[in-house]
């Protein structure tokens, strides 16, 4: 009888924990942050400035967006997709009713392409040909968020071989039972722009690429596009669907629409097979956060192990292990504290190394514990910093300081938070769901029915 209680209340505190270490997570890149600024004032360190960006860009503004929009952005819809820092992105600007075969069907005839997944091939694969201006006809769009998921699948048409301009367009299943605000109910929603450069987000600074403020005309392009290709498509259109508005999307583009809906109905197209398996090798088994955070505890286990073998050796006064000690180096010129200290040392490397592997298994303690050790060390260099070691901390320990601050990072975003709280007979299947949908075609595979 009380049982639901209980899991309520363990539910309740578990999210307040998982807070927490979110926020916890968002200060303690601010403070790194402000230790790389701090380097790069240095003129002999003046390219620490490059570290800084980075750190503010890709670690600090985005967790501080994404905190601010959890308490201030209500969870609903609103024709606006999200980004993954939680900021509006794209509007949602057009809808269809078909099968998902039926989808690519009408895409492919039209003359688009399926964008391939983010993974570290199509990303640099996607830096080189942005560079070298070398056409990328598949190259991945980033991710947007509705129905809190990212895109099913995204098509694309390159213009002029340049993958710095491009038509595009994300698709969202909706889920079942779901209708739009006036209770007209949809297959899928989209949201189609128009990339006309590359350049840097005002509101992350992060390298992104820059969209025509004229969504309407993309979302036109689409449409027709479809409509030439299949005659069988046919497309209505719901009128003032939202207010029309002149705004800015995630990455502080100027974007503006009349507010109409077109819902393309491609019911009476003949479906694309789906071929299970194709492109597998691109699918992630786990969350990327989870398998990053999982990694870098594994780099704290060789740092560790690495330590130890000095230890073992009895040559670490010689090395930078007797240098990180600090004012305790004369502890490293006694025999005595080397096997305690290695034997110490392994241990702990054995017990950092069942956690990565818990981690990735999506055990929730395993991943406390170790946002847990991250935060300790984080404290304790902190206050090592204020005790009066300021020129010793940014030097020595800025390595193990990073490593804690993005372990703390990955191990706290939601979706490393959400996965590690599956059920085990669930995470299987969810995990599957976070990887759809599969490819409809190979590459250079023709369209059923057309020669």
């Amino acid at each position: 009888m009380h049982k639901p209680a209980q899991r309520t209340r363990r539910a309740s505190l578990e999210a307040g924990v998982d807070w927490a270490f979110f926020i916890f997570g968002g200060a303690a890149a601010v403070w790194f942050a402000a230790l790389l600024l701090d380097e790069s004032l240095n003129v002999r360190r003046w390219w620490f400035l490059v570290f800084f960006w980075a750190a503010l860009a890709y670690l600090v503004l985005p967790r501080i967006h994404r905190i601010l929009t959890r308490i201030y952005l209500p969870d609903y819809f609103m024709g606006r997709t999200r980004t993954s820092d939680g900021l509006f992105g794209d509007p949602v600007n057009l809808a269809l009713n078909g099968e998902t075969g039926q989808v690519h069907t009408a895409m492919r005839t039209a003359g688009w392409t399926m964008a391939e997944p983010v993974d570290l091939a199509s990303s640099r694969r996607i830096v080189t040909a942005t560079l070298l201006r070398r056409s990328y006809d598949a190259a991945p769009v980033s991710p947007l968020f509705l129905f809190e998921r990212q895109q099913d699948f995204a098509y694309q048409q390159e213009v002029d071989g340049n993958p710095g301009k491009r038509h595009h367009i994300r698709f969202w299943k909706c889920p079942d039972g779901w209708k739009l605000p006036g209770g007209i109910a949809v297959d899928w929603l989209a949201a189609a722009s128009y990339d006309r450069a590359v350049g840097l987000s005002y509101f992350t600074l992060q390298i992104t690429h820059r969209i025509s403020e004229d969504i309407d005309g993309e979302r036109d392009h689409v449409v027709q596009s479809v409509l030439g290709a299949s005659p069988a498509a046919s497309v209505s259109v719901i009128r003032d669907f939202s207010s029309g508005y002149h705004s800015r999307n995630g990455g502080g583009d100027s974007i503006r629409t009349d507010g109409n809906l077109p819902v393309i109905d491609l019911t009476r197209l003949r479906p694309t097979p789906v071929a299970a398996g194709a492109h597998a090798r691109h699918r992630l088994r786990h969350p990327a956060p989870v398998v990053l955070g999982a990694v870098l505890v594994l780099f704290r286990v060789l740092a560790a192990l690495a330590v130890a073998g000095l230890l073992f050796t009895g040559s670490a006064e010689r090395t930078w292990v007797a240098d990180l000690a600090g004012s305790d180096r004369e502890l490293f010129n006694s025999a005595e504290v080397y096997v305690p200290a290695g034997a110490a040392l392994l241990v702990f490397s054995l017990f950092e190394g069942t956690l990565a592997f818990l981690i990735l298994r999506g055990t929730n303690w395993a991943r406390l514990t170790a946002m847990s050790l991250s935060s300790v060390s984080i404290v304790l260099q902190v206050m090592a910093f204020f005790a009066g070691q300021a020129a010793e901390v940014p030097q020595s320990d800025r390595p193990a300081y990073a490593l804690d601050v993005l372990i703390l990072l990955a191990l706290s975003s939601d979706r490393a938070r959400k996965f590690s709280h599956l059920k085990r007979k669930g995470r299987k299947r969810a995990v599957e769901r976070l990887n759809e949908p599969v490819v409809p075609f190979r590459r250079g595979e023709g369209i059923p029915g057309r020669n």
